[in-house]
């Protein structure tokens, strides 16, 4: 299913790096993603300890409101090419990595293919997930099992820290706004 959709979806995707410039290669797959739709905005940064291989750097995540006219198939697919040409390495499974996007959301859809779940099977599991989606949306719901996020999120033992704010890419100055 590659066909661009007819109206926009909100989609909520996850950003984490650990490698090299982790702040550097966040704000290059927000940049890259507006390509792909309208970024609505995006969370603060958070510094996260490691998840599911616990000896590796802390990373630093993300969660961006994309609206695209891409189907969940087309966004994947040009996802992975973003993370390419951030310079992702192949490596081990939850291993390292200079740039890892998720599609957390997708609208309301429930998607399960073998390369491609929506939700995110890890949705409810990980803090780095969800405290930046409902920083985004406090009310979203879980569209396959109905859980209120936000419940989820006060039963985790949350261990995030603020890294930093990033300031909506339409505040930046164009030459003809100089005074």
């Amino acid at each position: 299913d590659l066909v661009v959709l007819g109206s926009r979806e909100r989609v909520f995707l996850a950003l984490g790096s650990n490698v090299g410039d982790r702040l550097g290669n966040i704000l290059g797959a927000i940049v890259r993603l507006s390509a792909f739709g309208k970024v609505v905005r995006v969370s603060t940064v958070y510094w996260s300890e490691p998840w599911g291989v616990l000896d590796q750097p802390p990373f630093l995540n993300c969660v961006v409101e994309l609206r695209t006219h891409l189907s969940p198939r087309h966004l994947l697919l040009r996802i992975k090419e973003v993370e390419k040409e951030l310079g992702r390495k192949e490596r081990f499974r939850w291993g390292p990595r200079e740039i890892d996007i998720d599609i957390l959301l997708y609208g309301d859809r429930v998607i399960a293919e073998s390369d491609l779940r929506i939700p995110h099977p890890h949705l409810e599991n990980r803090d780095f997930f969800l405290a930046p989606l409902l920083e985004l949306d406090e009310k979203l719901r879980n569209p396959e099992k109905g859980t209120k996020l936000r419940l989820v999120l006060t039963r985790m033992d949350i261990k995030l820290r603020p890294f930093c704010s990033i300031l909506p890419l339409t505040l930046r100055t164009s030459p003809s706004s100089r005074g």
